[in-house]
């Protein structure tokens, strides 16, 4: 109960499912889900190579930015900072999961430290704001850098080979053949491939925790309760049959294993019931809400950042984002059971670039 009231606050994110999609330019810094990440750095973007799966080797999408400002004493250089997760989207690569974070100094060349105002009109030019296309060629398709070109209009960019090829089936055969033959030119660079995790705004607000369920909380079993439901087990009929099976000591394991892991499990549960939409939990200095009492990181798993500093958890995604996202021709393979960021601690300078932060994945234990 107390623990709660002692740990950092934590803010609920939650999909915003009517926004115009025009609030989630680079100029406003937008938190998101999925389509075309809009960048916080505008010419330094990261390659292709570092956006590529380490399993299959194929391009990352853009699944998540959170836009997480960190008041930091006596520096200036975290005012703008936004945290992107890419994600593999190949069904036998999906426990292949990389982030990005990038820190941009107050006084920069693409924004003022004011707030960005968002009115826009209906009519409203937004090709007249920052954005990283005015700095370098993007991919017709995802929004990464593009250092691939179209060897037949010689105008539309791609990331990768396979962008490339999957925009061509989509369409862009056509255009260019049009281009080709002077019958009409090349409206748009915008590609029609249904391949982007489908694009959402995120909002937050702080999480209520409802004394009912404080009042609720028990502490975890002893050994000995533990021992107990064990041996209650074992005389079943089922147990029974499997007598002669399994040692003594690996069925007492198992037992207590499974005890731990439902125990975790229902906790994670009772806690997000106060608010079963949230799709993501940010408490930079908190701790994760675990979905299992297994595959836990490890202080060791964790590595310091470069600068020699240790890491911080800031945020997490939750499993319930599966459900907004537009998976349908992925096979519905994506999954996990959360995904936890952590940062550096002291969030240092990095300049005009990108850094690669940490995740880890954690599935959920067993077939639930």
């Amino acid at each position: 109960m107390a623990a709660y009231r002692n740990t950092p606050s934590t803010k609920l994110g939650f999909i915003e499912e009517d926004t115009d999609l025009r609030l989630l330019s680079s100029h406003l810094f937008p938190s998101k889900v999925g389509g075309k990440a809009s960048w916080l750095s505008l010419d330094h973007l990261p390659t292709p190579e570092i956006l590529q799966c380490s399993k299959c080797s194929g391009p990352m999408l853009h699944l998540v930015q959170v836009y997480a400002p960190v008041e930091i004493e006596e520096r200036d250089d975290t005012f703008h900072r936004t945290v992107f997760i890419f994600a593999c989207p190949n069904s036998a690569c999906c426990s292949s999961i990389n982030n990005g974070n990038f820190k941009l100094p107050v006084i920069n060349d693409f924004y003022s430290k004011d707030p960005p105002v968002e009115n826009i009109r209906d009519d409203e030019d937004m090709g007249k704001f920052p954005h990283a296309g005015k700095f370098q060629s993007l991919c017709s398709l995802c929004g990464a850098k593009g250092t691939k070109k179209c060897s037949q209009c010689k105008r539309t960019y791609y990331c990768s080979k396979q962008h490339q090829v999957a925009d061509w089936k989509a369409g862009h055969k056509k255009v260019c053949l049009e281009v080709s033959t002077g019958k009409k030119g090349l409206e748009t660079k915008e590609s029609h491939c249904n391949l982007l995790f489908k694009e959402f705004e995120l909002v937050t607000e702080d999480e209520d925790i409802k004394k009912d369920y404080c009042d609720s909380e028990s502490p975890s079993r002893s050994d000995s309760e533990r021992l107990a439901e064990y041996q209650q087990l074992m005389r079943s009929p089922q147990m029974q049959e499997s007598e002669g099976k399994f040692t003594e000591e690996e069925l007492d394991a198992s037992a207590i294993h499974e005890t731990e892991d439902d125990q975790q499990f229902l906790k994670f549960k009772k806690r997000i019931e106060m608010e079963p939409d949230q799709v993501l939990r940010y408490c930079r200095g908190g701790e994760p809400l675990w979905v299992s009492a297994h595959q836990k990181p490890s202080a060791e798993d964790i590595p310091r950042c470069c600068c020699g500093k240790e890491r911080v958890f800031e945020f997490q995604v939750m499993p319930q984002l599966l459900n907004y996202l537009n998976i349908d021709h992925l096979g519905n393979s994506l999954d996990w059971g959360t995904l936890c960021v952590y940062t550096c601690k002291d969030s240092c300078p990095v300049g005009n670039t990108y850094k690669e932060e940490f995740l880890w994945k954690q599935d959920f234990h067993g077939n639930r």
